[in-house]
């Protein structure tokens, strides 16, 4: 990983926990090819990877012909980890559950700021034309339909918080265990149309797969009620960016975007400028105090390694094509 990266995920305290169980060298490494890191390879059992990690392909699996897992102390493996990691036999795990939870925490409360219609409002108070939705029947949490796309692990919790609060829930999954999952927590599992034709809010927690590109497009989003909310933390490619700038200049639908594409828009683009319109830059997974809850999790999976349990955030070979 990065060295500016490691002392957030491995501060001393969980670096003194892994020493606990294992021999951790003196060495965060951001490049394979350096003498000492080849050197360190050869000698290891388990790599804890995470932002800023170089590419593990066959050339780095040579100099390591004892490494039995990978501990990925960040979420997406697939930009890591080539295929020949898998082949080998070598154990993967992701921290993609850690850090699920800052994700849906900041998709929860963009939902409710939404509903108050905070980032239109605010927008109109900058420009000098403050509105009083006080009594607007179109402002308001309670009694709104909230659409999650993706029963994945962001798209549950944000269905696991959202539980009780007096809101309809739905959902859409193409893949039934998901779907029977969001559904114990609450949610009506329903087509994609369907859910985007009833939604005040729609919230995306797909991966993005060649099946998913663009999912939500100019005909996925002429469904969308006037006044509805987008919501994307997953991945910008989810949506037709053209599509969604189009629909929302007019200001017939609002939009909260923590990931677009491309990432980041350029300068001047014309959804950085709509006041019903927020952008954030790719901020709402695990940053600053909160990235020590990814390295907690790789540590803690070295030690269920090292004892033969059962790990939490395997991902397996086959795992690959639906996951992001």
């Amino acid at each position: 990983m990065r060295p500016d990266v490691a002392p957030l995920a491995l501060p001393d305290d969980v670096r003194a926990r892994l020493a606990a169980v294992c021999d951790v060298p003196d060495l965060v490494a951001d490049d394979f090819g350096r003498p000492e890191t080849r050197k360190a390879l050869s000698r290891a059992d388990v790599l804890i990877s995470g932002w800023g990690c170089p590419r593990v392909g066959a050339h780095v699996l040579a100099d390591a012909p004892r490494l039995r897992a990978v501990m990925h102390a960040a979420g997406s493996v697939k930009q890591v980890l080539a295929p020949a990691v898998w082949e080998r036999g070598i154990t993967v795990s992701s921290a993609a559950s850690a850090n699920a939870g800052p994700v849906a925490d900041y998709t929860v409360a963009a939902i409710h700021l939404s509903a108050k219609r905070a980032f239109r409002t605010a927008g109109e108070y900058r420009a000098g034309r403050p509105q009083d939705l006080t009594v607007s029947p179109t402002t308001g949490f309670l009694g709104r339909t909230v659409g999650v796309v993706g029963a994945s692990r962001t798209g549950r919790l944000v269905l696991e918080r959202l539980a009780g609060t007096g809101v309809r829930l739905l959902v859409h999954d193409p893949y039934p265990d998901a779907a029977r999952a969001a559904a114990a927590l609450g949610a009506e599992p329903v087509d994609l149309d369907a859910l985007l034709t009833a939604s005040d809010i729609v919230s995306l927690h797909a991966p993005l797969l060649p099946g998913t590109r663009h999912l939500i497009d100019a005909r996925a989003l002429g469904l969308l009620r006037d006044g509805a909310v987008l919501i994307n933390t997953a991945r910008g490619g989810l949506v037709d960016t053209d599509a969604l700038a189009a629909h929302c200049a007019d200001g017939r639908i609002d939009a909260v975007l923590d990931v677009t594409e491309p990432e980041p828009l350029p300068p001047g683009h014309v959804l950085l400028g709509l006041p019903n319109v927020l952008v954030t830059p790719h901020i709402a997974g695990a940053m600053g105090t909160e990235v020590r809850l990814l390295g907690e999790f790789a540590v803690a999976e070295a030690e269920r390694f090292l004892r033969g349990e059962p790990l939490q955030g395997e991902v397996r070979a086959e795992d690959l094509p639906r996951i992001a």
